[in-house]
């Protein structure tokens, strides 16, 4: 019993941990400082919530975890949340903390969902059962935030359309301003981008513990990287160039084509991903 509760406060870690990685990734794009400030109280608390765990397991085994690679693991994702918390705090040097981040993510996700670190069989593999689960709904949500930002550059270029022919009328009134449209697409391609990175990690995760010899050409796999990059490179074009208006509405929705044409398409052409559902 023990060992189930440590469990579900290590995926609640990784939870909180994502959530962190978020808020920097929105820091990052837009200097935010609210974004960062609770960023950086939610990675303490992750801090916090590693170093009880640290303590706990030295108490436990009475040495210093560093003797297996999954201890060593867990030791090196702490290591690198202490390294970033240090730098926010006295260098203020935000985007080295962005990047560790991420990189401490993924340690920690490897280490959390690991299925060799378990005594009990079952458990190892509800934990791999539930690290998919946790994959698939982080890519399903990302899409919806991608779908709902397809709709503001579709209503963006209507509104456009309507203004530039001057068709003033009931329906122009009842759409938002071109601004307003245009900022709530880029919010949730913000949102958006970061919850597919952290689905990915989680997925190549899964991939490495559970099917260490996968197809990584495999035409959901490439068509998922495709899809963080056309819109990484919408966010570029948006905060990098200070592109606005149609050019930036017709990029994204080209971009959800792709995010249809991977859901749809790659995911029947994929024998992997066709495979484990």
């Amino acid at each position: 019993m023990f060992e189930i509760y440590m469990t579900r406060l290590h995926e609640f870690t990784v939870v909180l941990y994502a959530l962190c990685v978020l808020l920097y990734f929105v820091d990052f794009l837009t200097s935010n400082r609210k974004a960062n400030r609770i960023a950086f109280w939610l990675l303490a608390f992750v801090w916090g919530l590693q170093t009880i765990f640290l303590f706990l397991y030295m108490l436990k085994t009475g040495r210093f975890p560093v003797l297996t690679i999954f201890e060593g693991l867990y030791f090196y994702a702490w290591v690198l949340i202490s390294l970033s918390l240090a730098i926010n705090r006295l260098l203020r040097v935000d985007f080295i903390v962005f990047f560790t981040n991420v990189l401490g993510f993924m340690i920690m996700a490897i280490h959390t969902f690991a299925p060799i670190q378990y005594e009990s069989h079952v458990m190892a593999q509800q934990l791999i059962s539930e690290l998919l689960l946790i994959h698939i709904t982080v890519a399903i949500l990302s899409y919806g935030a991608f779908s709902l930002s397809f709709v503001f550059s579709l209503l963006y270029l209507i509104q456009y359309d309507l203004l530039k022919r001057k068709k003033w009328g009931t329906r122009l009134k009842r759409l938002a301003d071109l601004s307003k449209l245009d900022k709530m697409s880029f919010v949730l391609n913000l949102i958006g981008v970061p919850m597919l990175i952290i689905s990915l990690i989680l997925g190549t995760t899964w991939a490495y513990i559970k099917v260490p010899d996968m197809i990584w050409y495999d035409p959901k796999v490439i068509g998922s990287f495709i899809v963080l990059a056309i819109y990484s490179i919408y966010l570029y074009l948006k905060v990098g160039k200070g592109l606005t208006g149609n050019k930036l509405a017709l990029w994204n929705l080209a971009s959800f084509l792709v995010v249809l044409i991977n859901f749809f398409l790659f995911g029947k052409l994929s024998s992997f991903h066709f495979w484990y559902s």
